[in-house]
């Protein structure tokens, strides 16, 4: 690792003028090309010291053993540098946008004496029109069949040209007048190239001058009564009209547009591009690319402008270029892209109308295709096996984790405080072992208290599972009424148990939280005879009722709890881990790993270590932890939403035992409001349809346990404030 320092320019050798600069490794291998308006600035704030650069670009100036750069005269002329030095070197640290796929284009070669209509895919040749891309080859074949009613354009290769041309005898679609034969001269060389720019002007939008003068055609030869020439150029119409159809128009106004749109995360960026023509969606493509530089969505915007537009020439750059941010020099980059059309261009984003209905479009693709590659990623057997042995040796593991938990605590400004347990199996989601936790120990916004909570209610349950089981070791050298030194909270703590039954001599652990009044402070001794039989475990309070029911030894199902991880993830930073690390050693638990992952610079941290664990971008491995930490967030504010919204429609009328949602609402319905609700006797209730006697007295004793003390005063004007008559409270 290199020291920035030591390839430090001093301030004064670097002029204050726009330029690019690069820069190298010990092996004078170009690592990053980047631009500026004013070099002094932009290059000296790559010095500063590391702690304040992002985690990207620290890596960068570590790696890098020199700097040079190149003074121009304008912003434009940096920007058309930096494309081309992007694509000379193609730098490790720069964005590429690589294709998900080979997109086929349909493709008029104007370079030849007899231009050629065909598909074809990989780079863009000189002289060679381009329309699309597509997404499928047979898209192009099917559009291309219907236009050569009108336009018979050469499909043939060199080959079958020749061939032709030698025997005198053309090809199959010479002979059904989908091709105008120039190999056997039935038109000239003059003719074929017009026929062939009359199909580019086609494709290129201007298609209502062909149908016009088409059905302009057909009508003068219906009067010249030349039924069957018209009845051809009718068809001609038709064909063409069923081409465009294969487009729907989604600008109105006939515009040439290219529609750019970003789905990102810490790691990873998915580009779509919809090229709109005539108002017609006419290709679509999209990009995925590793975020190896410290780029935000307006940077991710610029690289792509400058892949998409850098070989680009005339009519191939349209005249809008819609985005869903403006590059940082929106300027120079219009200037730049006026310049390679010829005219003027807009780049701006789209605010309202046809456009900004089409970008959302366009996100939801990106959005969709940013997903497909994560699961396509996430499904191959050869990477999750790197990823996990790369977190291994990360983390400093003996084996690679194949059970990892994940926790996260979500609330809202301290209300409805809820926590998530998320489980990968070998790097895939085991959503059947999810769970959800309330907290119920404090009130009040802290998630540091809330992960201790959490990871001890966790891992108790689990050791009472083991104990349960018979499956705890005791110590080898115990004896009858020994007891195992365990720390105070543990399950286990008290006497050893012996026989064939474990009797528990200590008191039985009451559950976090639920404590009820009155009872005999924790570690107290019980009072009467000991327990003869093996003591319920303590329930754990968790949301899911599934929990609520123990499972029995004897069923051969999974025990709840029962099976620890190799590897416990906490969404958060130092404070979070060293909170499950206590809760873990509090109950005498060595054998399981502990990391957090911080959201914000996505650093692994550690129990007991001052500085991160900082994963390489591209790492599978890093790109495992932060799919773990995304599922336990996501599980977890959903439910903290769903019991948001209970409570919120919560009512008294839900604590009466036995009344269904559908008597609640004949009630209401009936008395029009849980205030007039409350002020009914018992025998107006029971004249509700299906109420009996029993039913209304619960739901008197339920309303009167609820009622208001006192009437609010409103103390400026004296008015009593009246209850408020919905069905909540």
């Amino acid at each position: 690792m290199a020291d920035p320092s030591s390839y430090r320019p001093s301030p004064g050798q670097i002029p204050d003028s726009p330029g690019v600069y690069k820069f190298r490794d010990e092996h004078r291998r170009v690592i990053y090309v980047g631009k500026a308006k004013n070099l002094r600035q932009r290059v000296a704030s790559y010095f500063q010291d590391l702690a304040g650069l992002h985690p990207r670009t620290r890596t960068m100036v570590t790696t890098a053993a020199s700097v040079e750069w190149t003074v121009v005269s304008t912003e434009v002329e940096a920007l058309q540098l930096e494309y081309t030095w992007i694509k000379e070197f193609d730098p490790r640290f720069n964005v590429k946008y690589r294709d998900d796929k080979s997109y086929p284009y349909l493709a008029v070669t104007l370079n030849e004496e007899f231009p050629r209509v065909q598909v074809m895919r990989g780079a863009k040749k000189k002289g060679v029109r381009y329309f699309g891309p597509y997404g499928h080859a047979w898209a192009i074949r099917e559009t291309v069949d219907l236009m050569l009613r009108v336009f018979p354009v050469r499909t043939c290769s060199a080959g079958v040209f020749k061939n032709a041309a030698r025997t005198g005898r053309p090809c199959l679609l010479g002979y059904i007048d989908k091709c105008s034969a120039p190999c056997v001269g039935r038109v000239t060389p003059e003719e074929h190239r017009e026929l062939a720019e009359d199909f580019c002007d086609f494709m290129a939008g201007r298609t209502g001058t062909y149908i016009r003068r088409l059905e302009k055609d057909m009508a003068q030869a219906a009067e010249e009564m030349e039924y069957e020439r018209a009845a051809r150029l009718r068809d001609d119409a038709g064909a063409l009209k069923r081409a465009m159809e294969k487009s729907a128009v989604v600008l109105a106004d006939a515009t040439d547009a290219d529609l750019i749109a970003v789905a990102e995360d810490e790691l990873e960026a998915a580009l779509q591009i919809f090229h709109v023509r005539g108002g017609r969606v006419r290709g679509q493509r999209g990009w995925v690319t590793d975020k190896v530089e410290a780029v935000d969505t307006a940077g991710l915007v610029e690289h792509a402008l400058q892949q998409l537009y850098g070989e680009e020439r005339g009519e191939s750059v349209p005249k809008e270029v819609l985005v869903p941010a403006l590059p940082e020099d929106t300027e120079a980059v219009s200037q730049w892209l006026a310049e390679r059309r010829g005219s003027q261009v807009s780049l701006r984003i789209p605010q309202r109308g046809d456009k900004k209905d089409l970008m959302a479009t366009v996100q939801r693709n990106a959005q969709q295709a940013l997903g497909l590659h994560k699961t396509k990623r996430a499904s191959d057997l050869t990477t999750r096996s790197r990823a996990l042995e790369e977190i291994a040796e990360a983390l400093g593991l003996d084996t690679a984790p194949l059970r990892i938990e994940c926790y996260d605590i979500s609330h809202l400004q301290g209300d409805d405080v809820v926590a998530s347990m998320v489980v990968f199996e070998d790097g895939l989601a085991r959503k059947s072992e999810y769970r959800r936790f309330q907290i119920k120990g404090f009130e009040g916004q802290d998630d540091v208290r809330s992960m201790h909570e959490v990871i001890g209610r966790r891992f108790k349950r689990y050791l009472q599972e083991k104990e349960r089981t018979g499956e705890w070791e005791e110590t080898p050298d115990a004896t009858p009424g020994a007891t195992v030194p365990t720390a105070p909270g543990s399950a286990l703590a008290g006497p050893v148990p012996t026989g064939p039954a474990p009797v528990p001599t200590g008191p039985a652990p009451a559950p976090t939280g639920s404590a009820p009044t009155g009872s005999a402070p924790t570690g107290s001794a019980p009072t009467g005879p000991a327990p003869t039989g093996p003591v319920p475990a303590p329930a754990l309070t968790a949301a899911s009722p599934a929990d609520e029911i123990e499972p029995r030894e004897d069923d051969g199902r999974p025990k709840r709890f029962a099976y620890p991880p190799q590897l416990v993830v906490v969404d958060g930073g130092q404070p979070q881990v060293a909170a499950a690390k206590r809760a873990l050693d509090e109950l005498g638990i060595d054998d399981i790993a502990v990391c957090g992952l911080a959201k914000r610079l996505e650093e692994v941290w550690l129990p007991d270590d001052d500085d991160p664990v900082v994963l390489p971008r591209s790492s599978e491995g890093l790109y495992l932890l932060q799919r773990v930490r995304d599922e336990a967030h996501r599980f977890a504010i959903t439910y903290q939403r769903a019991k948001r919204a209970k409570r919120i429609r919560s009512s008294p009328l839900d604590d009466v035992a036995g009344l269904g949602e559908t008597r609640k609402q004949a009630l209401i319905k009936h008395f029009g409001s849980v205030k007039k609700l409350r002020q009914a006797t018992i025998e107006e209730i029971c004249e509700v349809p299906g109420i009996g006697r029993r039913t209304a007295e619960s739901v008197a004793v339920a309303l009167a346990a609820t009622a208001p003390a006192a009437p609010a005063v409103n103390t400026a004007t004296g008015e009593i404030m009246e209850e408020d008559d919905g069905g909540t409270s």
